[in-house]
């Protein structure tokens, strides 16, 4: 049975180096599972594979369109099954890597049927959201929706609205579309988990970030600064970088928050695959 080997674990821990190896060996390409890399102007600040990377294996998923268009969870669970019976046909094993738990979840085990946008709606809610803060929005929430209350990100603004957005359009709570099997898939799927002490992940992270303000993220976020009000710019290292635009601190600051951020993102991450036994986890040798 074809075999889909996903390759995942927190940022900055060495997933794309792992992959383009595991890819070489089994003579697959590699299929990209991040939520920011498929966009072709988010090149520093997502920590896209740099050109001999690309050059090693064929990759799919990467730079593949406008921020302007955007991309679900459920958008990528369709493509990247649609792709990968393409290249099951040629490929026993195809090597998959990303850290977008939510998107691996859509592509292994489907995601709910919720309903389609109401755009008004939407609109309504996301302008409440800029006005009056995520707090109200989470205090109607409360009251409309208790268990999506408690487990939504309380920072999470658009998953909050997207809540209450199902919830007001439909008359059910948004918790209560949750509740979908999971959906068979026709291939096999082995995960493995790369993982590194707390201290090493967070010293790798901090040079990363070092590494992307020398190579002028600074100059990618300025020129993404007009399109800031979109989800995908709602991203760890540009959000930091447009409070520095607006004067809420320098430039120090900036960097020092999105060192702090993404050290939180990388925790976030380790606590959503905690709960999959399926998970292999191997710990990284130091300096690989």
């Amino acid at each position: 049975m074809a075999i889909l080997r996903i390759i995942l674990g927190p940022t900055a821990v060495g997933k794309t180096d792992y992959a383009i190896t595991e890819a070489q060996a089994v003579g697959s390409p590699v299929v990209s599972c991040d939520s920011r890399q498929f966009f072709r102007e988010m090149r520093i600040g997502t920590a896209r594979p740099d050109e001999a990377q690309l050059a090693a294996v064929k990759h799919y998923f990467i730079a593949d369109r406008s921020v302007r268009d955007g991309c679900t969870a459920g958008q990528y669970e369709i493509e990247a099954l649609q792709l990968l019976e393409q290249l099951f046909r040629d490929h026993e094993i195809v090597v998959m890597a990303g850290g977008s738990g939510l998107y691996i979840e859509a592509l292994c085990n489907g995601l709910d049927d919720f309903p389609e946008a109401d755009p008004e709606l939407r609109a309504h809610l996301s302008e409440r959201l800029r006005t009056e803060g995520v707090a109200a929005l989470r205090a109607e929430l409360r009251i409309l929706d208790p268990e999506s209350y408690t487990v939504i990100d309380p920072a999470n603004g658009q998953r909050i609205v997207r809540a209450l957005e199902v919830t007001i359009a439909t008359g059910r709570k948004y918790s209560s579309f949750k509740t979908n099997p999971v959906k068979a898939r026709p291939f096999s799927i082995e995960k493995i988990g790369l993982t590194r002490p707390r201290s090493e992940l967070y010293a790798r992270i901090d040079a990363r970030v070092d590494r992307m303000m020398a190579e002028g993220l600074l100059d990618e976020a300025r020129t993404l600064l007009p399109l800031r009000n979109l989800p995908a710019l709602n991203t760890v290292g540009y959000k930091e970088l447009f409070g520095y635009f607006d004067g809420q601190y320098d430039l120090s600051e900036a960097v020092r928050l999105i060192k702090r951020n993404t050290r939180h993102y990388a925790k976030k991450q380790l606590t959503w695959w905690a709960r999959d036994p399926s998970i292999r986890w191997i710990e990284m040798p130091a300096g690989a």
